[in-house]
């Protein structure tokens, strides 16, 4: 007996309007994941990618089709109820970082947890600030951080709920190279840990690579689906 995936899309579509006519935007897409699974999804500009993950993390509603996270169906969910659903299981880091200027690294990062009344908050978050190497940096504020230490921010700021799903669009996509390792590979990191289920949306088919599903995104369709070829069957195949 098989457990039910954790992500679970059927027959999305979503159209909008223009003044040109409607744009089909996502046409059909079906999708399971389960948990613990790390799935790297890749496409050219404008396949659709990010509005899946908008989708995913109910930012985005589907003309049609059903969303079901967790084992909790999105149908007649309003905005309250999906922010709170968001806060207690999902976690999404941005390109863009989306800070709060306002606001010190440990207070950005203490957020989630302030919303759903914790008492330890800001414990916690300054313990999620060092689990990403910045303990010395949580009283700066996004100005007077690097492009680099803002994306570990709403890293520890997506993580410190312990969500059981983090979905990450094009998280490196505004950093250096080496910078962007350090991100992607404190993003495994954490999932190692927690064993979050990881969707991590680039347009780098190599990064996607480390994941052990890759879905390929063309024209609002899944063009491919690849699961990794797990270590020990590729060692028999060898022997």
């Amino acid at each position: 007996m098989t457990s039910s995936p954790i992500i679970s899309l059927q027959n999305i579509h979503l159209t909008l309007k223009s003044d040109a006519g409607p744009v089909n935007i996502l046409r059909g897409i079906d999708l399971s994941i389960a948990e613990g699974d790390t799935v790297g999804i890749v496409g050219p500009s404008g396949s659709g990618k990010s509005t899946l993950m908008s989708i995913l993390g109910g930012l985005e509603t589907p003309t049609t089709g059903s969303v079901t996270i967790c084992d909790q169906s999105f149908d007649g969910l309003d905005e309250d109820k999906l922010a709170r659903f968001r806060r207690d299981h999902i976690g999404i880091v941005f390109q863009s970082f989306h800070l709060v200027p306002t606001m010190t690294a440990l207070e950005n990062v203490a957020i989630p947890l302030e919303l759903a009344g914790r008492a330890d908050a800001f414990q916690v978050a300054a313990q999620k600030l060092e689990d990403v190497g910045l303990g010395s940096r949580k009283g700066h504020y996004p100005t007077q951080l690097s492009g680099g230490e803002q994306q570990r921010v709403a890293l520890a700021r997506a993580v410190v709920t312990e969500p059981q799903i983090l979905l990450a669009d094009e998280p490196t996509g505004n950093l250096d190279g080496s910078t962007g390792d350090v991100i992607i590979n404190q993003m495994f990191e954490l999932h190692k840990r927690h064993n979050t289920t990881l969707v991590l949306i680039t347009h780098d088919e190599h990064l996607a690579e480390r994941c052990t599903r890759t879905i390929r995104i063309e024209d609002g369709r899944i063009a491919a689906d690849n699961k990794a070829v797990p270590v020990s069957k590729l060692e028999e195949a060898a022997q």
